[in-house]
């Protein structure tokens, strides 16, 4: 009878070891719980134990590489002076005068303000890739509709590659856009660098979003999913990593699609849930 538990607990374990990581992403660090796109948020992220650090990158008028998912300061979470908010036309110092972390998103009860955040630049976020062993996913933000807001997308992929290579994170970062042209031009100047093509329409094949993207990750809105879609994109050596799931039936759902991983506003929650599910 031992010998059998013995043999049947090996099995289990072995069972469970082959069991695909779901990685979960902190989506703009930990949105649920602190100010978006800022330090308290992503120290919040590492802390909890996310694998990866999602963010989105703007650029300013001096070509400083700063973390935020709007083209402009957004007075609905930054407190300002007067004047312009497109940050293509404020230097550094500029948006540095800008409060960040002082108003609370109220589509976010959880979210605890923490007053005199500035927005970080990318290598200040960068800089604390020794406090663990988590990867960066970061956007560019660039729209081809409204072309003064952004610079090029070959010169913007070269301040994200320049930026990636000075904090020597080639193998620690994934550059993901909506606008492929960046992705493009990164492919050409750092093929190393892992890319995700973003998606946000019509229910479409997995394979051609990547492939368009030239990329080695789709990374769909998490409500197109299915499970035949991930198992085709897997097949064709593409991983899956839909966005930004926030209920546990979004995470069930796309844990019954075998995703690689998951970006969510709440990170340690869906830690949580993936603990209670035996899948980490």
């Amino acid at each position: 009878m031992g010998i059998r538990f013995v043999a049947l607990w090996l099995a289990m374990l072995a069972t469970a070891d082959a069991a695909p990581r779901i990685l979960v992403h902190g989506h703009r660090g930990a949105r649920a719980v602190k100010p978006e796109n800022t330090i308290p948020a992503f120290e919040y992220a590492i802390g909890i134990g996310a694998d990866v650090l999602e963010l989105d990158m703007t650029v300013t008028k001096d070509d400083v590489l700063v973390v935020s998912h709007d083209l402009e300061m957004n007075r609905k979470i930054c407190r300002g002076p007067e004047g312009p908010v497109a940050i293509r036309e404020l230097t550094l110092e500029q948006v540095k005068r800008w409060d960040c972390g002082a108003l609370k998103n109220p589509a976010f009860p959880k979210q605890e303000p923490v007053p005199g955040t500035p927005k970080p630049t990318l290598d200040e976020v960068f800089a604390l890739a020794p406090r663990g062993a988590f990867d960066f996913n970061i956007e560019t933000k660039i729209d081809a509709k409204h072309p003064a807001l952004a610079p090029e997308p070959a010169a913007f992929a070269r301040l994200v590659v320049d930026a990636v290579r000075k904090h020597h994170l080639e193998k620690r970062v994934i550059v993901q856009s909506f606008d492929f042209r960046t992705l493009h031009e990164i492919k050409k100047l750092a093929p190393e660098i892992r890319l995700s093509a973003l998606y946000a329409g019509l229910p479409k094949d997995f394979v051609e979003i990547a492939r368009e993207g030239e990329a080695s990750i789709a990374s769909p809105v998490w409500q197109i999913v299915s499970k035949g879609k991930v198992k085709k994109a897997h097949q064709a050596g593409i991983q899956v990593i839909p966005w930004t799931a926030n209920s546990e039936s979004a995470w069930n759902k796309l844990i019954k699609a075998q995703v690689d991983a998951i970006i969510t506003d709440d990170p340690a929650a869906l830690i949580a849930y993936l603990k209670s599910k035996g899948l980490r």
